[in-house]
C-alpha cells in the first residue's frame, strides 16, 4: 500500500498566472481547466503513478484537509495493434498521476497543494507559495503556422469504406477522423498554447498532458462522466452544424440542425447507448427525450444531458471503462466499429477521443472525452476532428465539417 502526504492550503493567486511561473521548473504538466464554472486542477511534476487508487492511502496535512488529485489521460483505442505516431508513442502508459504540485480552483475557494510520499517540507511548500504570490499577469502571443492538409481524394475512399460497411449491415454508425501536419514559424511551449485556450474563445474544458517535450492539449465540449459522491452525471454530444457569423444566423442554424433527421438519429445513437449503461450501473437515471443546443465558438451541437445515482462499489473508474467509447466518438455498435476504424484510418488515434480526466482520494471526479485536440513538440504536431457517418452522408459535406472542428484547437496559436 503506497503512502501519501498531502498538503493543501488556501492561496490568494490567479492559478493560472501561478502556473506559468512554476511550470518553469517541471516538465510534466497535466491541467483539467473548465472555463465555464471553477472545476480547475493544474499540476506539476509527477510525484507517483498508481493503476487503481485501491493501491494508496493518503494523510492530509496543511490547514486545509483535502484529498490528493490524481490526473489521468488515456487513449482511444488501447488495445490497437497499429503503432502511434512517433510523438504519442513517447507518452508512457501510466493509469493515475499524482503531480507534486496542483493548483486548485473550486467552488470552495483557490489552493495550493503540495503531494510527496514522505511528510511535506515546510521549505518547498513556501518556496512555491513565494513563486505563485509574485506571478505576473499572463500575456497572450501569437504563434504563425502553416498545415499541410490531408486529402480529399483519401478521405473519399475512406467514406466509400464506411458507406459500404453501413449499408452491409456491419454497422449503423462510424466516426471517422482526420488529421493534419502543423508545422510552426517558430518554437513554441505548452505554456503559450494553455494560455490562448484558456483566454481566447474557444468554449469547455480545456486539458493538457505534458510529458518531458512532448505535449497533448485542447478544448473539449464533452462531459463523459462527473461523481460526486453516488450523484453521477454525463453528457450525450452528437450531431454538428455551424455557429454562424451572426446571433440570428446562429439560430436559424441551431433550428436547421435540430430538426434534421440524419443529425437526430446519430445523436440518438449517443443517447440510447449512454441511457443503457447507467441504467445498468446506476438508479434514478434521468435522460431527457428531447435534446439542447450546445453552442460553441465554431459549432454547435445537440446536447442531451443525463444524471443518476451510482450503486454501491461502482468507481468512477468503472463508470469511464464502462462508458468509452460511446457511439459519439467511435460508432455503433461500438465494438464492430472499432474494427472498422482500425482498418480505414491509416494512423492510430492515440488520446485524440481517448479520456482526460482527475480523480481525487476520495474517487470523486470528472472526465472529458478528448475533443478538439493535438499533439505537439513545440515545433510541429498534428492536429485532429472527426464526424459520424451515417448511411447517406456526404464525404464533402464531413470534410467541411471536420474543417470547422479544427478551428478549436487552431485557436490555440492565436494571441490577442
Amino acid at each position: 500500500m503506497t503512502q501519501i502526504h498531502s498538503f493543501t492550503i488556501a492561496v490568494e493567486c490567479d492559478i493560472v498566472d501561478a502556473f506559468c511561473v512554476l511550470q518553469k521548473g517541471f516538465t510534466d504538466q497535466f491541467v483539467y481547466y473548465a472555463k465555464e464554472r471553477p472545476v480547475r486542477y493544474m499540476g506539476l511534476g509527477r510525484c507517483i503513478a498508481l493503476n487503481s487508487l485501491d493501491e494508496m492511502e493518503w494523510l492530509s496535512e496543511g490547514p486545509q484537509p483535502t484529498a490528493p488529485i490524481f490526473f489521468s489521460f488515456n487513449r482511444f483505442d488501447g488495445e490497437n495493434p497499429a503503432p502511434a505516431d512517433e510523438l504519442f508513442s513517447s507518452f508512457p502508459k501510466l493509469k493515475f498521476l499524482l503531480p507534486e504540485i496542483v493548483l486548485l480552483e473550486t467552488h470552495e475557494g483557490t489552493f495550493l497543494q503540495v503531494n510527496s510520499l514522505g511528510l511535506v517540507y515546510p521549505g518547498r511548500v513556501e518556496r512555491f507559495l513565494r513563486m505563485a504570490d509574485a506571478a505576473t499577469p499572463r500575456q497572450r502571443q501569437s504563434i504563425p503556422y502553416r498545415l499541410e492538409p490531408d486529402s480529399r481524394e483519401q478521405w473519399q475512399e475512406a467514406m466509400d469504406q464506411a458507406l459500404q460497411a453501413i449499408e452491409a449491415g456491419r454497422v449503423s454508425k462510424v466516426v471517422l477522423s482526420r488529421r493534419e501536419r502543423l508545422v510552426a514559424e517558430h518554437p513554441f511551449s505548452s505554456k503559450d498554447l494553455l494560455v490562448n485556450l484558456i483566454d481566447g474563445s474557444a468554449k469547455g474544458t480545456v486539458i493538457l498532458y505534458r510529458y518531458a517535450d512532448v505535449f497533448f492539449c485542447g478544448c473539449t465540449p464533452e462531459l463523459l462522466i462527473r461523481k460526486d459522491g453516488t450523484v453521477v452525471e454525463s453528457a450525450c454530444v452528437a450531431g454538428t452544424c455551424p455557429a454562424g457569423s451572426t446571433p440570428e444566423e446562429r439560430e436559424a442554424l441551431a433550428q436547421v440542425l435540430m430538426a434534421d433527421p440524419k443529425n437526430r438519429a446519430e445523436h440518438d445513437y449517443v443517447v440510447r447507448f449512454i441511457r443503457s449503461v447507467l441504467e445498468r450501473v446506476c438508479y434514478d437515471v434521468e435522460v431527457p427525450t428531447e435534446p439542447e443546443i450546445l453552442s460553441l465558438a465554431h459549432v454547435q451541437h445537440l446536447f442531451t444531458p443525463a444524471r443518476a445515482r451510482v450503486l454501491e462499489g461502482i468507481t468512477l473508474a468503472d463508470l469511464v471503462r464502462d462508458l468509452h467509447p460511446t457511439p459519439a466518438t467511435a460508432g455503433a455498435p461500438v465494438g464492430e466499429a472499432e474494427m472498422l476504424i482500425r482498418a480505414i484510418e491509416p494512423y492510430n488515434r492515440g488520446f485524440y477521443v481517448g479520456t482526460a480526466g482527475y480523480c481525487d482520494g476520495n474517487g470523486n471526479g470528472e472526465f472529458s472525452v478528448a475533443l478538439r485536440t493535438g499533439v505537439f513538440d513545440g515545433e510541429m504536431g498534428w492536429v485532429y476532428g472527426g464526424c459520424g457517418i451515417v448511411a447517406g452522408s456526404d464525404a464533402q459535406a464531413e470534410y467541411d465539417e471536420i474543417t470547422l472542428k479544427l478551428a478549436t484547437i487552431l485557436s490555440a496559436f492565436e494571441g490577442e
